[in-house]
């Protein structure tokens, strides 16, 4: 009898049931990539909240929606991420490549370099 819930089953049909340790590893490592994208969505928000002189309000609020579109995609990466994991292990197939974390790269230096260019126009 298999004693996996139906999510499990629906979700991951085929395989063994892993080492505990590595499925709460993945999970650990799933709920920090959430971690980062809600700190993304707070950065939007607060982003936009805060009139910052010299900023017409249409350019903080697109800076705003991509800080906030970053941190949407971070937590769907995220999702995919810990199932594509999960799956891999269940079928003792090597790990895949993170693909968020380029992302994420660019998402970051293109951030940084807006606040340097309105550091620097200030």
């Amino acid at each position: 009898m298999n004693k996996r819930g139906w999510f499990a089953r629906r979700v991951f049909p085929d395989g063994e049931e892993p080492d505990p340790r590595f499925t709460l590893a993945n999970e650990r490592t799933f709920l920090a990539w959430t971690r980062t994208s809600l700190a993304f969505l707070a950065g939007g928000i607060a982003f936009e909240a805060f009139q910052i002189s010299g900023l017409s309000d249409t350019v903080r609020t697109t800076i705003a929606v991509f800080i906030i579109a970053v941190g949407m995609i971070i937590a769907a990466g995220a999702a995919v991420r810990w199932m594509n994991v999960e799956r891999a292990m269940r079928e003792q197939k090597p790990l895949p490549v993170p693909a968020i974390i380029p992302f994420l790269s660019i998402a970051a230096l293109v951030a940084s370099a807006a606040v340097m260019v309105l550091i620097v126009i200030q």
